[in-house]
């Protein structure tokens, strides 16, 4: 018999993991911090749980997917956290972006009451939420990752096992680093371009497919020129990792000058109150450095 699955965050993007893996033929407990959020994943056919405790004491796999460190120590360790209803045996599989030390801090508490735990951060926006195509960096033991397969296949296309526990979140950090990068190159080249007199729609055309394409300029380039800032991810959240990445870049002794540079910016965006955007609305910040509107007719 199938295990139970409990999922914790029904955000942008654990709404979708969690729909994917009720079509997937999975019994799949819910809850998040507004109820509401539960009501349309019940209506698909997730049963609502009251707490997180609840949530574990039904299933022996609880996937978690929040915002932010604070928030996934809070729904283990809080007042009705899965710490209080999980059992021996049971499997914490953490699809959040957080801290690394913290990551192996928490497995190591889990481990006294007899529980599992995997870092399993993903990546592919809320499109590959929706379309079960995240990418997974996986951090934990290799049978208890095999044990996850099944349900991180219902989720996601790549699914790569890095290393042990805390693996999972570095690597994450890694692409972040690549995503922000990305992001920043994306936005001095479409200004440019726009400032040059360029078709931009042709050029977005010309570039995607050589040397130059990405995810991001394939994904995130089309919606800029249609000035669409609706969020795969939102600039808060990307601003979260890249405190990330300075804070392992700081312990490491890494100079992180690019990913320091795009975090200001954001800065500057949340500072206008744009922090629900999309994170490929750090074109804005260069727009108001150089009085340039990347689609504005000139």
């Amino acid at each position: 018999m199938a295990e139970k699955i409990g999922f914790i965050g029904l955000g942008i993007m654990g709404r979708g993991m969690a729909r994917n893996l009720l079509k997937a033929g999975f019994e799949v407990h819910v809850w998040n911090r507004t109820p509401g959020r539960m009501d349309e994943l019940a209506a698909e056919g997730a049963v609502k749980a009251a707490d997180p405790a609840g949530v574990a004491s039904r299933c022996e796999i609880v996937m978690i997917c929040v915002s932010d460190t604070p928030d996934v120590q809070a729904v283990i360790f809080g007042p009705r956290g899965i710490i209080e209803g999980a059992k021996p045996g049971a499997l914490v599989i953490d699809l959040s972006t957080i801290s690394p030390q913290a990551t192996r801090d928490i497995a190591s508490r889990l481990q006294e009451i007899g529980a599992h735990t995997i870092d399993a951060p993903v990546s592919g926006g809320s499109e590959g939420a929706a379309q079960g195509t995240l990418t997974l960096m996986v951090g934990g033991g290799a049978e208890d990752v095999e044990r996850a397969m099944p349900f991180f296949r219902a989720i996601g296309k790549r699914i790569t096992h890095v290393g042990d526990h805390g693996a999972g979140q570095m690597v994450k950090l890694v692409n972040q680093i690549l995503v922000v990068g990305h992001a920043m190159a994306m936005s001095e080249a479409l200004l440019f371009a726009q400032a040059g007199g360029l078709d931009l729609q042709k050029t977005l055309e010309a570039v995607s497919a050589g040397a130059a394409g990405s995810w991001m300029l394939s994904n995130r380039g089309p919606q800029i020129l249609q000035r669409d800032w609706r969020p795969g991810f939102m600039i808060d959240l990307q601003q979260k990792d890249v405190r990330l990445v300075l804070s392992a870049a700081d312990e490491l002794g890494v100079p992180a000058l690019l990913s320091s540079l795009v975090f200001h910016l954001y800065r500057t965006l949340q500072a206008e109150g744009l922090g629900s955007e999309g994170n490929h609305a750090l074109i804005k910040a260069l727009e108001r450095l150089s009085g340039i509107v990347v689609g504005q007719k000139t």
